[in-house]
């Protein structure tokens, strides 16, 4: 599917639906939707993002997703299969995370705090270490486990896969996702 610049700018502000289902104990937590991942309806929709083959790289996953023409049931029944969720921190779709502001960063903490109440995973992996200081008022927190928690769930800062954090290799990327996942009790398959 392709776009034009002006009809991805449409979808400012659209929001994405998270990907959650009973049992889910790791949940990713993007900072907010992409333009392209809101008109596709489906979750790091950009061919070039590095979620997916991270998500593969660390074992999470048996085979790299493809979520650019919006997700394929079985990929679906498969993160479920594995207990792992999807949401966002922020859902307002942008063409950049800078774009937000602080107070909807914050307001998006609100936000995750209530899904974690209802679902319960035992590790919340937020994407991207600066959203996280912002959202959560902790201006010195570092990648890796946080001492703050949402109820009964552990918070995780891992790098953000978008290319704008290109300084963290692929694999630099499935060994912080792979961390979390073991903190979940995912089982990983061995790389």
């Amino acid at each position: 599917m392709s776009f034009t610049r002006a009809e991805l700018l449409s979808y400012t502000g659209a929001s994405l639906p998270d990907v959650l289902s009973d049992g889910v104990e790791l949940l990713f937590c993007g900072i907010n939707p992409g333009l392209r991942s809101a008109a596709i309806g489906a979750s790091f929709a950009n061919r070039g993002n590095r979620f997916w083959p991270a998500l593969h790289l660390a074992g999470i996953t048996d085979r790299i997703i493809d979520s650019s023409a919006g997700f394929d049931p079985r990929d679906l029944a498969d993160l479920a299969h594995r207990r792992v969720g999807l949401t966002t921190l922020v859902n307002y779709a942008t063409a950049k995370a800078s774009e937000l502001t602080d107070a909807q960063l914050i307001a998006g903490r609100s936000a995750l705090e209530r899904t974690a109440e209802t679902h319960r995973p035992r590790v919340i992996a937020l994407l991207g270490v600066t959203a996280y200081r912002t959202a959560f008022e902790e201006p010195r927190a570092v990648p890796g486990r946080q001492q703050q928690s949402l109820g009964a769930s552990t918070v995780w800062v891992v790098p953000s896969p978008s290319g704008l954090n290109a300084h963290y290799s692929l694999a630099q990327l499935a060994a912080a996702y792979r961390e979390a996942a073991v903190a979940a009790g995912i089982e990983v398959d061995e790389r």
